[in-house]
């Protein structure tokens, strides 16, 4: 059986969460492989409503396992609180783990992400400010403490002493800020060190062991493609990457193993937070796509800057993936509107391109070239048999597939696992 990573195509939201849900009834193993509670995935099945942001979506699945790999960022008293509102629904998480080697997001990482936001006056990133920076800034500075640690309280205590101390000095000394104390961090990671303990494996043998039985392996990303920090709208990004190469490197899997990347968009563009969207919408028709599609962020409630849908970065973001399928979501939110408009190129300082820049400078004076589509302005979350779509919408999908040089295998067309049409097979 092979294994499937299931990536943000777009700058994060797009509905990633009902695509593993639905997909991860065939898996033996999913895997959330980058970021941390600064991403949400929201998940409507028969057990109700859930809002996920560190457990992976298959947990609603008796008999699959579910891990949190090394490349995720985790807060413990967030985890704890969404295992225990799952357990309240009837959901048993008994098949979850943690890699040893996660790193965790510690209490001046969640200060120190809001008093560097703080200075950053009017150009602030817009981060969640739930310290996932400062945590990825402390794992690649060789400071950070991970969640094997918590298994060895002498040896936690002696890691966490000296970069407490490092911190308590810029918290104080550049910040004004009142320092943290040593006793009450230390007691309280204790506490979810007891809790998580039965938790922690060496989740790269867990999945060495799937794939020499042939179990196929879900990689669930979150963020986008276009928030990378490599490829995407830097600084105006996130701190993993939320690639298909990521996943290999957050999960613990080789390069090879991976055998499709299923690329998930909205049937439109969003974004949250600042950084430039070329074809960002502010006028009615913008506003009309974030209340009908209820468009605020799951972590924060922010509102989400809509658009529409970008037909040059999607072709990147199909290019650095390596994506072979595509699922779009959301549909059905475009269902009224009589004309619809996709960014076929940009106009640069009077010249034509067909290929996302590098440098947000460039970018943000990127004019969007639409091409016009005609709407199908006929309801479609009842419909479930691609040939059943109104001609406008199939010609619209078309189109999409067209522009990104990549077939369209899954279409949602509502936020239920049933609603749903499967127009091609992924696996």
């Amino acid at each position: 059986m092979p294994v499937i990573a299931i990536i943000g195509a777009q700058w994060g939201d797009e509905g990633k969460g009902k695509i593993v849900d639905l997909l991860a009834e065939k898996a033996r193993v999913v895997v959330r492989f980058s970021g941390g509670d600064n991403a949400g995935h929201t998940v409507i099945n028969h057990y109700g409503e859930f809002g996920l942001h560190l457990v992976p979506s298959g947990i609603f699945y008796p008999g699959v396992t579910c891990i949190i790999g090394n490349g995720v960022a985790i807060n413990p008293a967030v985890l704890i609180g969404e295992t225990a509102q799952l357990n309240q629904k009837g959901v048993d998480t008994s098949s979850l783990f943690i890699s040893d080697r996660a790193h965790l997001i510690m209490p001046y990482h969640i200060l120190l992400d809001g008093l560097e936001e703080q200075s950053r006056g009017g150009k602030a990133i817009g981060t969640t400010r739930k310290g996932i920076g400062p945590a990825f800034t402390d794992k690649t500075a060789r400071l950070g403490i991970r969640v094997g640690d918590l298994l060895d309280r002498e040896a936690f205590l002696e890691r966490l002493r000296p970069i407490l101390e490092y911190k308590n000095t810029i918290l104080t000394k550049i910040y004004g800020a009142d320092p943290l104390s040593l006793d009450e961090i230390y007691r309280q990671y204790c506490q979810y060190g007891e809790h998580l303990a039965p938790l922690i494996r060496e989740t790269t043998v867990m999945l060495a062991r799937a794939l020499d039985r042939n179990e196929l392996v879900m990689l669930e990303g979150a963020q986008g493609t276009l928030l990378d920090p490599d490829f995407g709208t830097y600084p105006y990004t996130t701190s993993s990457s939320p690639l298909a190469g990521g996943g290999c490197l957050g999960a613990g899997l080789g390069p090879t193993r991976i055998d499709r990347v299923l690329g998930v968009f909205k049937a439109y563009c969003t974004r949250v937070g600042s950084g430039p969207m070329p074809t960002e919408l502010l006028d009615t028709t913008g506003g009309l796509i974030r209340e009908r599609a209820h468009e605020y962020g799951t972590t924060t409630g922010r509102a989400r800057r809509c658009g529409w849908f970008d037909g040059v970065a999607a072709r990147f973001s199909t290019q650095v993936n390596g994506l072979t399928s595509i699922a779009i979501t959301r549909l059905d939110v475009l269902d009224t509107l009589p004309q619809l408009k996709i960014c076929v190129g940009y106009k640069l300082e009077g010249q034509t391109i067909d290929y996302f820049p590098g440098s947000i400078t460039s970018l943000d004076r990127c004019q969007p070239i639409y091409e016009e589509l005609p709407g199908w302005q006929s309801p479609t979350s009842d419909i479930r048999d691609y040939e059943k779509l109104p001609a406008q919408a199939k010609q619209y999908i078309a189109r999409l597939e067209e522009l990104t040089s990549c077939p369209v295998s899954i279409i949602s067309v509502g936020a239920r696992r049933e609603e749903t049409i499967h127009k091609a097979p992924i696996l």
